[in-house]
């Protein structure tokens, strides 16, 4: 048991009795070890485990300090304080953060005009519980394991309300992979997607951190899956998801392979480039088809941030005459089924049901991205294609001590 430091109003120590039970977390559906704890609190409003987990006095974070889609050009690292966590509060050390395509969007500040800079960056996390708040307590205690999928992720400490973490069995990266990009998927297709056995569903930019789950997710729908990838490795961990007919348009005619094998039409496009691919999945759909768009990170990097697409004006018209469908699909507007759908992914990966690919950057130039400085090669590196999987950072190394309350 270690030593804390009672770190608000602290006048005397404060005393601990300590006991386990199983139980099943509410948000997730996994089951962990609760701590139920009788605590004199009477004299401090939060605790910090300064000797267990070496909490410095200050940090690095990345903050947007101007709107650009250059994230490069958008964001800077800063030296901060650490901050203190409110009575609902956690405070995590970050040990790896996820990286999204949609971070450069966030920086050049297209989702809410309304925001100037400076404002933090990242949206997700994975940590240990280092300090937390009175009413956080009641739940969590200090070397808990959490996820989150909140603004600021991208700093070495990260406040996040006890409310919105997910209680996690290890700090591992693959259960970050499913905050954002597993989630997308998942709900997506079901409710966008309306999947029945034997349908044909395209997942575009298969391989990356979304598309993974989403071959995974139409293949245990019963559904023929064909993926798009850009290397002969890319479409070979795509044959060992199931997906039944990868293929490598830097090798094969994307358009004349489509038309060829599958002159039906496809039932389903899962669709997250724009452009040029977005034009073929209109033009590729079967009778009744649906096109969920999740993203078109093509032109994410551009001033406008949307790519130009060639059969804008005859949109209606296809869509007519195949009783067809363009279905947009943003997770905010969602969070009414996040919590099901986080709880049955991490459950199918607790039993091996499910794949969830990190990619680190071993093989980079450059090495493994290591460091919150490592983010802005880590977004390089997703943006010039070369990622199998989700990209992540190591943030942090494991703690020397994972103490607990």
């Amino acid at each position: 048991m270690s030593s804390l430091l009672l770190a608000a109003h602290g006048r005397r120590a404060c005393s601990v009795i300590g006991g386990r039970r199983r139980v099943t977390d509410a948000l997730s559906g996994v089951g962990v070890v609760a701590r139920r704890f009788i605590i004199d609190m009477s004299y401090s409003a939060h605790f910090m485990d300064f000797k267990g987990s070496s909490i410095p006095s200050t940090m690095k974070k990345l903050v947007v300090s101007k709107l650009s889609p250059n994230f490069r050009e958008a964001v800077s690292v800063q030296t901060v304080a650490v901050p203190t966590p409110g009575d609902g509060d956690l405070l995590v050390r970050n040990r790896f953060v996820g990286i999204n395509a949609s971070d450069i969007n966030y920086s050049a500040g297209r989702y809410d005009p309304s925001v100037t800079p400076p404002f933090d960056a990242g949206f997700e996390g994975i940590g240990d519980v280092v300090g937390l708040g009175l009413s956080a307590s009641s739940r969590y205690t200090v070397g808990d394991a959490v996820a989150y999928f909140r603004n600021g992720a991208f700093a070495e400490y990260t406040v996040v309300p006890a409310k919105e973490c997910v209680p996690v069995p290890a700090v591992k990266p693959e259960f970050l992979t499913l905050l954002v990009s597993g989630a997308t998927a998942c709900i997506a297709l079901k409710r966008l997607g309306d999947l029945d056995k034997g349908e044909t569903v395209l997942v575009t930019a298969a391989a990356g951190g979304t598309g993974q789950f989403a071959v995974q997710f139409a293949k245990q729908a019963g559904c023929h899956v064909i993926g798009t990838c850009s290397s002969n490795e890319k479409a070979g961990f795509l044959k060992s998801l199931g997906c039944d007919r990868p293929i490598n348009y830097t090798t094969e005619d994307l358009a004349k392979t489509v038309r060829k094998e599958y002159p039906r039409g496809i039932d389903v496009v899962y669709e997250s480039v724009g452009g040029s691919i977005l034009d073929l999945a209109v033009n590729s759909l079967a009778n009744k088809g649906r096109l969920i768009v999740i993203g078109f990170i093509s032109g994410y990097q551009t001033a406008s941030g949307i790519p130009p697409i060639r059969g804008g004006g005859t949109l209606p018209v296809k869509l007519l005459q195949k009783s067809a469908s363009i279905r947009g699909f943003f997770l905010p507007h969602f969070l009414s089924d996040y919590k099901e759908a986080l709880g049955s992914m991490m459950q199918m990966f607790a039993k091996g049901k499910l794949v969830c690919e990190v990619d680190c950057g071993d093989l980079a130039q450059e090495g493994r991205f290591v460091g919150l400085e490592s983010v802005f090669r880590a977004v390089d590196y997703m943006y010039a294609g070369k990622n199998l999987g989700k990209v992540v950072v190591e943030v942090a190394p494991p703690s020397v001590s994972n103490s607990k309350l």
